[in-house]
């Protein structure tokens, strides 16, 4: 007998009370980072998401797309301001985003899916009223933050066996507004709003680092407060982390910060004793489902 054949039915029966415990489950996933401008990565974790549904997790996809913006508006020839290092969304720039994030992008990761043998239907925050924004700063322009959720529509997909799609493009309280929103603080409102089992933020890091360099596995949140307070979790990191922290508050079970770049990563998280990349949850250390929580 192939040793290899052992050792895949062995992870599958490993796998058994992972795939119980996450049957009906929604887990908002929020893909971005260098794996979207990969193809074999994003077919990767296109099947993944397939896989998910095909166990009967609902997984819901949020997604970015910062490096197509850019790209799309130096071909237009649209140079942007920036205040405090951020870029100013004027009403030109916010319409390549909706073009770039809704358009583009979010029907490559649909197609993706589909090819992959699932059922995926691309959205924006915009549709049926999903993210209702304000100005997150007005000196920024059009950049959102979203202060109503309206995710009856995700509901209604997932019940029908459907793979969300999201783009991070909200409307505004005023006719005709139009709001670029974070991804990452996108994903968390709406696993909020959903009151997801899991948020999965991937991203180009394997997780969290401690003052020692290695990644922690387990974080509470006031750990993370902790180490924000003593610059141990800086740059990037911050807004990921207080997205978590968000999330949490809001009823979410879990975050999970992870390597979107590994191949299977969203897998190796969900139906496996070890995870990937670091969990943020009040209780304590991760276990296994029949005892967790």
């Amino acid at each position: 007998m192939n040793r290899d054949w052992i050792a895949t039915a062995r992870t599958l029966s490993e796998a058994l009370p992972y795939l119980q415990r996450f049957t009906g489950a929604v887990v908002v996933v929020k893909f971005g980072g260098n794996a979207m401008g990969n193809d074999e990565a994003m077919a990767d974790f296109a099947r993944d998401m397939v896989l998910m549904r095909q166990v009967g997790v609902n997984p819901v996809v949020v997604h970015g797309g910062g490096p197509m913006i850019n790209d799309m508006l130096k071909k237009l020839g649209i140079e942007s301001d920036w205040v405090r290092g951020k870029r100013v969304t004027d009403k030109a720039t916010v319409d390549v985003v909706e073009m770039v994030l809704a358009g583009l992008v979010n029907k490559r990761i649909v197609q993706a899916i589909n090819d992959e043998g699932g059922r995926a239907v691309g959205i924006s925050g915009k549709d049926d009223d999903l993210m209702v924004c304000v100005a997150d700063d007005p000196e920024l322009g059009f950049v959102g933050r979203p202060v109503e959720m309206n995710v009856q529509v995700i509901h209604d997909l997932c019940a029908a066996g459907i793979i969300p799609v999201i783009a991070p493009v909200g409307t505004g309280t005023a006719d005709g507004e139009t709001f670029n929103v974070n991804g990452d603080t996108a994903a968390g409102a709406i696993a909020g709003a959903l009151q997801a089992d899991r948020l999965l933020l991937l991203t180009d890091v394997p997780g969290v680092k401690g003052a020692d360099g290695e990644v922690m596995t387990q974080i509470s949140p006031e750990q993370v407060r902790e180490m924000i307070a003593e610059g141990t979790i800086a740059g990037g990191m911050i807004p990921k982390t207080e997205t978590a922290l968000d999330a949490l508050s809001r009823g979410v079970r879990a975050v999970v910060i992870l390597d979107g770049r590994m191949p299977n990563a969203t897998l190796l998280e969900l139906f496996t004793e070890h995870g990937a990349g670091s969990i943020i949850r009040s209780t304590a250390p991760r276990v296994k489902p029949t005892h967790e929580e």
